[in-house]
């Protein structure tokens, strides 16, 4: 009977990790082979902004942990990247508001020149047992002409 017990209480235990979650990736498609892109090659847009919060406790994002996770792929490295002119401040808060501003602003190619804003609030002693960090993206996107 203790055997048994155990077996219900390992098994239990093992389907908390065995939950399913739901996952959204946006991204824009990056050539595989190389072409000049020359200025007047784009319709560039008006600046559009974005902006996406993370809350961590004790250094860990919760809400993106087990719940649903957006993100904007800007890593060359990936099958599919978000192609970007110009460079900018690459982390996970960053990513996830350039997922917001792609998904705001469909239909464009590029961005262009990105701009990432961050403002963090760690109200406990300035460190990270609980922080709230707001990433606001600001980019032009472009079209190619065809």
């Amino acid at each position: 009977m203790k055997r048994l017990s155990i077996i219900i209480a390992i098994c239990a235990f093992s389907s908390l990790f065995m939950t399913s979650c739901e996952t959204y990736h946006h991204t824009m498609r990056e050539p595989n082979m190389y072409f000049e892109l020359y200025a007047n090659n784009l319709e560039l847009s008006e600046q559009f902004t974005a902006e996406a919060t993370v809350t961590r406790i004790v250094g860990v994002d919760w809400e993106r942990l087990f719940g649903i996770t957006k993100t904007g792929e800007t890593d060359v490295t990936a099958v599919a990247a978000i192609p970007v002119i110009g460079d900018y401040i690459k982390s996970n808060g960053a990513n996830l508001a350039m997922y917001e501003l792609m998904a705001q602003n469909p239909g464009y190619d590029v961005v262009v020149y990105p701009q990432v804003e961050i403002h963090k609030v760690a109200p406990v002693l300035g460190t990270d047992i609980y922080s709230t960090t707001t990433y606001k993206v600001t980019a032009r996107l472009g079209k190619i002409k065809k």
